[in-house]
């Protein structure tokens, strides 16, 4: 009912090691988050800015194409923070320099650049985590965006999210009760996004680190209902828990992410929910409930 294409997957070599630009990194998020990304661990070699190239953010160095980034640091990874009619350009750039992990946060990338780039992208075998995505991360190891530091406790719980906030504060919440997570994923809140749900299951499957999955949604969108499906398809034998946002919103609502559309009966809180339940997974009414569920099950 709800197919999945198949897309590159999380490699279990990308980590502490794993170089990684920023394009972007002179305006003020890629000055800020390429610090920060470097102070959590993650091996952040270089930027991209076309007009700044000999300059230094941060004390590296800057280029002024991906091409030339790639071959002086050997860059595997790019996280994008660039403005949303830029992004597919910037996405174009690092995918022609062999760049083949994708991290893109900027939300509202215009639908047909975004399609442009979802093509992009699977022709090239690369994945790209976003659009609207607060990032991906292995605890403990590096982390791709602007995940909160305090969410990240290193545990056997993967995790997967739409909303940004809503997921740092569970993550947190786990953390401090000694439940942590192996592979952090924000799929992001645009309607056309490199990676969803259902993608990630057979990684997640097969992932030695992760004995059991969280996924953090919201009403609107069928991803949660995919996921549901895929669970099923792939025979998925590991504990799944989940919270849906957005169960007391009023019917006709404007939710905040653009992929938050309803669609007849598909993309309500009630079709999300049984479709969940129906695959075995543990859905949970309330972020405490959640919290409480879990860590007993991990214990």
């Amino acid at each position: 009912m709800f197919p999945c294409d198949s897309v590159a997957v999380i490699n279990p070599r990308i980590g502490r090691t794993t170089p990684v630009i920023v394009q972007g990194i002179t305006g003020r998020a890629g000055q800020l988050h390429s610090r920060l990304m470097r102070q959590y661990g993650t091996n952040v070699v270089g930027g991209v800015s076309p007009g700044a190239k000999g300059r230094e953010v941060n004390g590296l160095p800057v280029f002024a194409a991906c091409k030339e980034a790639v071959a002086a640091t050997g860059a595997q990874a790019s996280v994008l923070l660039v403005g949303a009619m830029q992004l597919l350009e910037a996405m174009k750039d690092a995918v022609a320099a062999g760049i083949r992990y994708l991290v893109t946060p900027t939300e509202g990338m215009p639908v047909h650049d975004a399609l442009v780039a979802q093509r992009l992208v699977r022709e090239a075998d690369a994945l790209w985590i976003g659009a609207s995505t607060p990032g991906m991360a292995i605890a403990g190891k590096l982390k791709l965006g602007f995940l909160p530091d305090d969410s990240l406790r290193p545990g056997p719980l993967g995790l997967m999210s739409k909303s940004g906030t809503l997921s740092y504060e569970a993550g947190y919440r786990l953390a401090q009760r000694g439940a942590g997570t192996s592979v952090w994923v924000g799929v992001g809140g645009d309607p056309v996004k490199g990676t969803r749900f259902a993608d990630l299951v057979p990684f997640y499957g097969a992932d030695q680190q992760t004995e059991a999955l969280l996924i953090i949604g919201e009403i609107g969108g069928v991803d949660e209902e995919e996921f549901a499906a895929a669970l099923t398809a792939h025979r998925f034998a590991k504990p799944v828990f989940a919270l849906i946002a957005g169960k007391s919103a009023p019917e006709g609502v404007t939710m905040g992410h653009a992929g938050a559309l309803v669609h007849g009966s598909h993309g309500t809180y009630a079709a999300k929910r049984a479709a969940l339940e129906a695959a075995g997974v543990t859905v949970f009414s309330s972020l405490n409930e959640m919290v409480e569920g879990i860590c007993a099950r991990l214990r």
